[in-house]
């Protein structure tokens, strides 16, 4: 299975009722019911053995991962987070870490002020183990501040958030911080033209922004922000880093740099060229897709 090719197949021809206003392709799907803001929504999920290693994980920490990375995506968009609902699928002799997994996921929405509003469960089949939890995310965004994966333009800068690498070796892909404040500022700036999280690694998540951009991203490899115990082809393609990436019109580069009012680091990564559309590439055109791993697929 290629998730990429599955989805290309599938996503082709669904019907979009009139209050669609952003459907599949990007980290939110838009809602337009008639009132001032859009409604966001986006679903997520963790599976044991997958997205966390069991054996070494606290359910406590597994259930504030879905919620988080969950959040990334509202934070993608530059909305702000209201509402989730879970639906949960567990061995059915595991009372004791759902236990411990619903207490992790109310500690959690308690932080991000998350209204937990319903959900489902289920067994899994006799002798399955583990589990496989689904959040959908519910927020909101002003329809003239939504940020989308499409939009950037020759001559934006390419900025990122925070350091990147070895985010699952490390377990910083359970203890990261969604960037919802540093999105909401970005989108209320005016700032972005384009933006996504780095969910599934910095060149996959970059040649996502370069195909619904119809433009190319140029990385400059020396200034990628690469984390200490971490290699540049981790940097380029582990994912699980939950930071932004975005592109800034040129004229606004220097009025960012001097207004970003977080501690988290802000780092400029290369520009957005023309062409060839829909590729990640350095300065000189060297394809990175072809010469570095690009991310997870499932």
């Amino acid at each position: 299975m290629n998730e990429i090719k599955l989805l290309d197949k599938v996503l082709f021809g669904l019907k979009q009722d009139k209050n669609v206003f952003l459907g599949p392709g990007d980290d939110c799907a838009a809602l337009d019911l008639g009132g001032g803001d859009l409604l966001l929504a986006a679903v997520d999920q963790v599976v044991a053995g997958v997205h966390y290693d069991r054996a070494s994980t606290a359910p406590r920490a597994a259930a504030a991962k879905l919620l988080k990375r969950n959040l990334s995506d509202i934070a993608a968009m530059g909305g702000k987070a209201a509402w989730a609902l879970l639906a949960l699928a567990a061995a059915k002799d595991a009372d004791k870490n759902l236990s411990e997994f619903y207490e992790g996921l109310r500690e959690a929405a308690e932080k991000f002020n998350i209204s937990l509003c319903g959900g489902d469960f289920a067994a899994l089949p006799a002798k399955m183990t583990g589990e496989v939890a689904s959040l959908t995310i519910l927020g909101t965004v002003e329809r003239d501040l939504i940020c989308r994966r499409s939009g950037a333009r020759p001559g934006d800068a390419v900025w990122v958030t925070g350091t990147l690498g070895n985010s699952y070796g490390s377990g910083r892909h359970l203890t990261f911080e969604p960037r919802l404040a540093e999105g909401r500022f970005l989108a209320e700036g005016g700032y972005v033209h384009a933006m996504i999280d780095i969910s599934d690694g910095l060149l996959l998540d970059a040649q996502r922004l370069a195909r619904a951009s119809g433009a190319a991203m140029v990385l400059e490899l020396p200034r990628i922000p690469v984390n200490a115990d971490a290699t540049l082809p981790q940097a380029l393609g582990d994912g699980e880093d939950y930071e932004l990436l975005f592109c800034v019109p040129a004229n606004q580069a220097a009025a960012l740099r001097q207004a970003w009012p977080f501690a988290t680091r802000l780092t400029r990564i290369g520009k957005v060229r023309a062409d060839p559309a829909g590729t990640v590439i350095t300065p000189d055109g060297e394809d990175l897709t072809k010469n570095f791993r690009t991310g997870y697929e499932h």
